[in-house]
């Protein structure tokens, strides 16, 4: 059993959710930014036994130097027990090296988490290579939730029967979890990456003419991979497009590129704030911290 839930401010909202949800007081790690770029936190200054540690790592090089600190911090302020509740866990697609001497980042960051914190529960992480959590954070206690079923009923609610559609194979298994609940019509895209922006899709055999189509993955960052598949859903007479994704994050100039593809609506759940944030995984994170 959990005893607090400590937060940093930027996550509040999320935190304040959980917190209710399982019943736990709320405290936050106060952060202070220095010109120079370094960062102070105050955490409070006696902590229970158990304690949770609210942190996403979208923008992960800043946040993975926080938990550096605030890690053994929080054990010497009397945490034995530290669980981390990571709703967005970066650092996940470099699985292996695709070239002699790449750093396999996932095995990295997972090692380190594995010495900072006695658990982590995460929601969709990017698990391609990779069978399951235990193998990202080795000898640790490990939990993997998903979103999907939650986006899966959204999109059933508020699209007219529509077709579930994942812009690449990687996407299958969101695809397939957010369909199989609603039971709802759904397929995968073949996709071409040429760069980080530059990308081709290669639609399924489906009649799209007339019917909602709603885009699942579970991130979105440039937005490209979801502008190219609209388009060509487009040409195929599909009557509108929709994005339902667990993590938005959106980078650079994502919203508008999405706007001018045609997207009606891009739905996403609160691991990464955003404002098409349209469900909560508090409820997930809540039920899992009390199995942990």
């Amino acid at each position: 059993m959990i005893d607090l839930l400590l937060a940093f401010a930027d996550e509040r909202p999320l935190a304040r959710r959980l917190a209710a949800a399982a019943g736990l007081p709320l405290r936050l790690v106060e952060r202070h930014a220095f010109p120079d770029g370094e960062t102070r936190l105050r955490l409070p200054p006696a902590l229970p036994p158990r304690v949770a540690l609210l942190r996403g790592l979208q923008r992960p090089n800043e946040r993975l130097a926080e938990l550096l600190i605030a890690a053994p911090a929080a054990r010497e302020l009397g945490a034995q027990r530290l669980l981390l509740v990571c709703p967005y866990l970066g650092y996940m697609r470099q699985d292996m090296a695709f070239r002699p001497g790449e750093a396999v980042s996932q095995r990295h960051v997972g090692a380190a988490l594995a010495q900072w914190f006695d658990a982590v529960l995460t929601v969709d992480p990017h698990l391609h290579r990779v069978a399951s959590m235990d193998e990202v954070v080795p000898g640790r206690r490990s939990v993997a939730l998903s979103a999907a079923p939650l986006l899966g009923a959204l999109a059933a609610r508020r699209a007219r029967r529509p077709i579930l559609l994942g812009p690449d194979a990687e996407a299958e298994p969101w695809v397939r979890a957010a369909a199989q609940a609603q039971q709802l019509e759904h397929a995968t895209c073949r996709k071409q990456r040429r760069g980080d922006r530059q990308v081709s899709v290669a639609l399924p055999p489906l009649d799209y003419a007339g019917r909602d189509v709603v885009l699942v993955d579970d991130v979105a960052s440039t937005g490209r991979t979801l502008v190219a598949t609209a388009r060509a859903l487009y040409a195929r007479g599909a009557a509108a497009v929709d994005v339902a994704v667990t993590h938005a994050l959106f980078v650079g100039d994502a919203g508008p590129v999405l706007a001018r593809a045609g997207i009606r609506r891009v739905w996403s759940s609160d691991t990464v704030p955003h404002p098409s944030n349209a469900v909560s995984v508090a409820p997930l994170l809540a039920a899992a911290l009390r199995d942990l």
